[in-house]
């Protein structure tokens, strides 16, 4: 009897077990929930758009001619097929033919695998796989170009004693309306993938489901069992969609349990209870601040402040526009944890956003950060920060003061993870751009606590998230957003400049020549270093445009542009001492330009910056843009940022810049983003290392789905924990997740 979690080497013996490895397949479960890419109809076309050279391709259509040519450079011949479906024709290239020259004869239904290549736009290809399909008739064709179906059945075979008959039933099979194409490679052939998958459903037991008749007809679902048959072995369209609808709230359904989990789990823990403390460091920065809250602000303060008081372990998303003061409501939750005593860490990705953070916090606070010194205002902390770059001796300082509790708020970067940095008493984690950090990380943080206490945890993001995305990726945390924007802040006018334009790109230098000599600066934006190492293992493709390098952009400005202003170069790359040094001159005003990679993305605040030119900005994402260009206008003059651009006038890079262009919502351009993306690795939060991807279940289109598993998942783990009385959920979540999905209750 076949369980989900069998091998499918010992099902299906190692030939066929070895060429699904290829694929990440190593379990029954993981191939059953393997679904097709694609499916054709007989007489329709099996590919739609050109395929690109290397990629490998399925192709379903009828030989039109075969020809046996001889060789010009050697002996021997060579067989060109010709494949037609209704979409285009393939050649197809066979030498040493000598033995399938009278399988492949025109007016054969054929099915080829192979790698692409093209020659004046003809696809071919070269020596392929290949199958004869059955045509309608009662006799089946006598010639399988893979020997893998055979080797399937041959374990059976050796315990019954009887001839594998089971290859010519599968070929029988390909007589159908529809076939199914899988994504295959050099290993295994759609065709391999398909028998292995018919020889998994015909001998699986029942399985049980993990709903009951009435929650199924609720949702006008089938069962999932059904649901993988149908949509491995359809005869209708109805059988497909109704069983992509079941598939998609089972993918919903597994992610939204594990969530549940997690957050129920972590409810069972216990952390330090921070009350609000009248008249000490919270109330005191409050204060001294020269403007008023937002009213969205004081709202995100009173959600920590209730979560903070209580003792069990905050797990929080704050997600905000550019600008919408971050920054200073989680200084605040901060001051509140330190008030009650505790400690505070801040974990930043790069140093030049924590060097950021520690300035911002130490100008906020003034007097209030200078405990142990002789200006220390009353009940006042230190802040300390731990980079990675920084000396021995300012690092072991730094650590004497963590481990002691004389940093109130230490702010730092992945030289936080080290097992030598040591806490006094760890009460709260702020993760900054929490994308940058992996599950794995952020749980080293939380696992610094004492006594067996659980910090507060406070993830913060500038990338605006849509609802879908939320309740998923995030969906083990309650979520607070900014939306308003403090006010004083100015508006950013936003422009697309085509590089082809020469006018255009000198008005963009004349238009920063204006900022600077009104006195104001301006960032200019590249997407590569460019010192001949931004990635060795990159292959650009050849038709592909040149991009300019931060370092070849720097020179041009320097030599002719803006010769006669203070221009200077920031990059990753930079020494960390070079790199602070240079952010604190154009901090200062010292500095009119500054040329930069993305290192100052998010976080850098210099208010007398007022304009911002990115350089091949269709090399940037949406959210990435958004957040550039969120550096400019957050003083007292309007923001103006021009994002130069190689791309067509019609192009998908084109319409992503006009986009951004024309919004400065983020919410709105975090769903432009996803619409572009569509949903690429949407498990990463759930996952350690692996590449699982959903195949059914949209976050742009399914909100209601995940919404509706969201609430099913809570009430079931809410009365059981471990899934110990719902076993057909705690299968289904194994078989979609499983290996990738992170043990959540083992860590917590």
């Amino acid at each position: 009897m076949i369980a989900l979690s069998d091998s499918l080497t010992d099902v299906l013996g190692p030939k066929t077990g070895a060429g699904l490895a290829s694929l990440g397949l190593a379990t029954v479960g993981e191939l059953l929930h393997y679904t097709p890419r694609r499916y054709v109809r007989h007489g329709q076309g099996s590919a739609g758009e050109t395929p690109e050279p290397g990629e490998h391709l399925t192709i379903v259509g009828r030989i039109t001619k075969a020809d046996l040519i001889r060789m010009k450079s050697r002996n021997g011949q060579f067989l060109k097929v010709v494949v037609a479906d209704s979409n285009r024709t393939y050649e197809a290239t066979f030498f040493n033919p000598r033995f399938i020259r009278h399988k492949l004869k025109p007016g054969a239904r054929v099915m080829m695998a192979g790698t692409v290549k093209l020659f004046r736009d003809q696809i071919q290809l070269s020596h392929p796989e290949w199958m004869v399909l059955p045509d309608g008739d009662a006799e089946i064709a006598e010639a399988v170009g893979s020997q893998m179906l055979v080797e399937m059945y041959s374990v059976e075979a050796e315990v019954t004693g009887t001839q594998p008959s089971a290859a010519i039933d599968l070929l029988q099979s390909f007589d159908r309306a529809i076939l199914p194409m899988y994504p295959a490679n050099r290993e295994i052939q759609t065709w391999d993938i398909w028998g292995a998958v018919r020889r998994i459903i015909a001998e699986m037991p029942p399985m049980d489901d993990a709903l009951t008749p009435d929650e199924r007809a609720r949702r006008d679902l089938i069962t999932t069992a059904d649901a993988l048959t149908r949509v491995h072995l359809p005869d209708t369209d109805a059988d497909i969609e109704s069983a992509r609808a079941r598939l998609r709230f089972d993918e919903a359904l597994a992610i939204q349990t594990v969530l549940a989990q997690r957050r129920l789990a972590g409810r069972s823990e216990s952390a330090p209870p921070c009350p609000h403390v009248p008249g000490r460091l919270e109330d005191q920065l409050l204060a001294r601040l020269p403007f008023q809250l937002t009213d969205g602000q004081r709202d995100v303060v009173a959600e920590l402040g209730t979560d903070l008081a209580r003792n069990q372990p905050m797990s929080r998303l704050l997600q905000g526009e550019v600008g919408s003061g971050k920054t200073l409501v989680s200084l605040l939750a901060m001051l509140r944890v330190v008030d009650n005593g505790f400690q505070c860490v801040i974990l930043a990705p790069t140093e030049v956003l924590a060097a950021q953070h520690y300035r911002t916090m130490r100008t906020m606070l003034g007097e209030l950060a200078d405990g142990g010194e002789l200006t220390a205002a009353d009940g006042a902390t230190q802040i300390a920060l731990l980079t990675g770059s920084m000396k021995t001796k300012g690092k072991r300082q730094t650590l004497l003061d963590v481990v002691t509790g004389t940093a109130g708020i230490v702010v730092g970067t992945h030289a936080l993870l080290e097992e030598k940095v040591e806490f006094f008493d760890l009460g709260m984690v702020v993760v900054d751009e929490q994308h940058r950090f992996g599950v794995e990380q952020r749980d080293v943080l939380r696992g610094k606590g004492r006594d067996g206490r659980m910090p507060h945890f406070l993830v913060m993001t500038a990338t605006p998230i849509p609802r879908t995305v939320a309740m998923t990726a995030f969906g083990d945390l309650d979520t607070s957003v900014l939306r308003e924007l403090p006010r004083g802040r100015q508006p950013i006018t936003t422009t697309v400049v085509p590089m082809a334009n020469e006018k255009w790109v000198e008005r963009v230098w004349e238009r920063a020549e204006e900022e600077i000599e009104a006195g104001r600066q301006v960032y200019v934006v590249c997407s590569r270093i460019g010192d001949g190492d931004d990635d060795p293992d990159a292959k650009p493709k050849a038709d592909a445009p040149k991009t300019i390098s931060v370092i070849e952009q720097y020179e041009e400005l320097l030599a002719a542009r803006l010769g006669g202003r203070r221009i200077e170069l920031l990059h990753g790359r930079l020494p960390a001492e070079d790199k602070n040094a240079v952010m604190d001159a154009f901090g200062r005003g010292e500095v009119d330009v500054l040329v930069s990679t993305t290192v100052i993305e998010v976080g850098v605040d210099v208010p007398n910056a007022t304009m911002m030119v990115i350089v091949d900005a269709e090399r940037f994402g949406v959210s990435q843009l958004h957040q550039l260009r969120g550096r400019v206008g957050r003083g007292g003059h309007a923001g103006l940022c021009l994002l130069m651009t190689k791309s067509a006038p019609v192009s998908q890079a084109m319409a992503r810049l006009t986009a951004v262009a024309g919004s400065n919502d983020g919410f709105e351009l975090a769903r432009v983003d996803l619409m572009q993306r569509r949903e690429g690795d949407v498990l990463g939060s759930l996952q350690s290392g692996g590449t699982t991807s959903l195949r059914f279940l949209s976050l742009l289109d399914d909100a209601d789905v995940i919404a509706d598993a969201r609430v099913f998942s809570e009430e079931v783990v809410g009365a059981d924990l471990t899934l110990s009385e719902h076993r057909p959920l705690a299968d289904l979540v194994d078989g979609i997740l499983v290996p990738h999905k992170i043990a959540y209750l083992d860590k917590s």
